[in-house]
C-alpha cells in the first residue's frame, strides 16, 4: 500500500520496526490536521496497533520566521523540548501521550521526528457543551486537578526546564516586549489598530506598571486551549502540544484558560491568582492572538475563515480595553 509521509515508506517501516518490533507492519498513514507548529500522522499497523508520528519540519511551520529569530529563552519548538517536557510531566503524574522514541540524528532527514502514543478519543472541545453534565464534570474536574498539580510545581526562575533565566528580570517583561512586536504587526494590517496604536501601547504600560515583583513561578503548558487536551474512552484528559511548557507566572495560563474554556473554566479556576497579572496577560493574549491570526491568514493556513475570525475577534477585544480597562 502506498502512502504519503515525511519519511519514505521503507524508512518509516524500518523506524517502526526498530522502535516497536518486527511484528508491527505499517498498513496506513493518515495526516492529522489542525496543528500550526508540527506535522502529525496517525500510523496504523496490521496487528491493530496505532501510534502517532510527530515531525518538526520547520519549513512547514506557520511561524518559521519567528522561531528562527527568537531568543533561546523564548523558544517553544522542537523535538528536544518535547522530549524534556514529556519526561517531566510524566514524572509529575500529568497525563500526556507517551514518547516511544525521538530521532534527532538529522542524518537522513533534516528534521526531528518521533513515535508517540495514539490516544483514541476526542479533544476536550467536544465536552464543553456535552449533553451529560456528569460526564462534563468528570472530564473537567480531572483536568482541573491535573493543572493544579502542574501549576503548584514551582521554582525561582522562569523559562524552559533546561534554562536558567535568573538574569533576565521578571518574566512578564518578556511578554511585554512580545506584545509590542505583535501590536506593530497588527497595526500594519488592521486600520482600527493602527489608528489607536499609541493608546494601546499606553494601556500596555499602564497594566504592566501595576505588577509587583515575584520570584516564584509555576509550571504551565503555555497555550492550553480545549484543542490541546485529548480525552480517552475512560474520560481521562491528556495534555498535547507540550513543547512550550515552562516555568512562568501561572496567571499567564489562567488568563488564557478563562476565555478558551468559557463556562467550563469554573472547574479550572484558582482563587490565589494576582488580579493585576491576570489583566496584563489577558490584554497580551488579545494582542498576540490578533497578530497570530493575521500571520496564519497571510501564510496560507488551510482554515482561512478560522484565521480571520481569530484576528477579528481578538482585535476587537484588545480595543475594548481602551474603554472598559478590561
Amino acid at each position: 500500500m502506498e502512502f504519503t509521509c515525511h519519511l519514505d515508506q521503507s524508512d518509516l517501516q524500518d523506524y517502526v520496526g526498530e522502535v516497536l518490533g518486527s511484528g508491527y507492519l505499517v498498513t496506513g498513514v493518515t495526516r492529522m490536521h489542525g496543528g500550526a507548529q508540527k506535522v502529525v500522522y496517525k500510523i496504523d499497523c496490521r496487528n491493530g496497533f496505532s501510534c502517532v508520528l510527530y515531525v518538526w519540519d520547520l519549513t512547514m511551520n506557520y511561524f518559521q520566521e519567528e522561531i528562527e529569530n527568537e531568543a533561546t529563552h523564548e523558544r517553544s519548538y522542537g523535538g528536544q523540548l518535547f522530549e524534556l517536557n514529556n519526561k517531566y510531566l510524566t514524572q509529575l503524574g500529568i497525563r500526556t501521550p507517551a514518547l516511544y522514541h525521538l530521532n534527532k540524528a538529522k542524518s537522513r532527514y533534516p528534521f526531528d521526528y518521533a513515535l508517540v502514543e495514539y490516544v483514541d478519543g476526542l479533544k476536550a472541545e467536544a465536552y464543553l457543551r456535552h449533553s451529560d453534565p456528569q460526564t462534563q464534570d468528570q472530564v473537567f474536574q480531572r483536568l482541573g486537578e491535573m493543572l493544579a498539580g502542574m501549576h503548584g510545581t514551582e521554582r525561582q526562575t522562569f523559562g524552559a526546564l533546561s534554562l536558567n533565566t535568573g538574569g533576565l528580570g521578571p518574566c512578564h517583561l518578556v511578554q511585554m516586549e512580545n506584545a509590542k512586536q505583535q501590536l506593530s504587526y497588527a497595526a500594519q494590517h488592521i486600520d482600527s489598530i493602527r489608528a489607536r496604536h499609541n493608546k494601546l501601547l499606553d494601556m500596555l504600560d499602564k497594566l504592566e506598571s501595576n505588577i509587583q515583583p515575584r520570584n516564584r513561578y509555576g509550571f504551565i503548558h503555555g497555550e492550553l486551549g480545549p484543542d490541546h487536551v485529548l480525552v480517552n474512552a475512560s474520560l481521562e484528559p491528556y495534555l498535547i502540544d507540550i513543547e512550550g511548557a515552562e516555568f512562568f507566572d501561572i496567571e499567564h495560563e489562567h488568563s488564557f484558560l478563562k476565555f478558551r474554556f468559557g463556562d467550563a473554566y469554573k472547574y479550572l479556576e484558582n482563587d490565589a491568582l494576582d488580579a493585576d497579572r491576570l489583566l496584563f496577560y489577558r490584554f497580551h493574549h488579545h494582542i498576540s492572538l490578533t497578530s497570530g491570526g493575521l500571520k496564519l491568514l497571510h501564510r496560507g493556513f488551510p482554515d482561512q475563515q478560522f484565521a480571520k475570525s481569530l484576528a477579528d475577534h481578538h482585535s476587537q477585544c484588545a480595543l475594548q480595553f481602551l474603554t472598559s480597562g478590561q
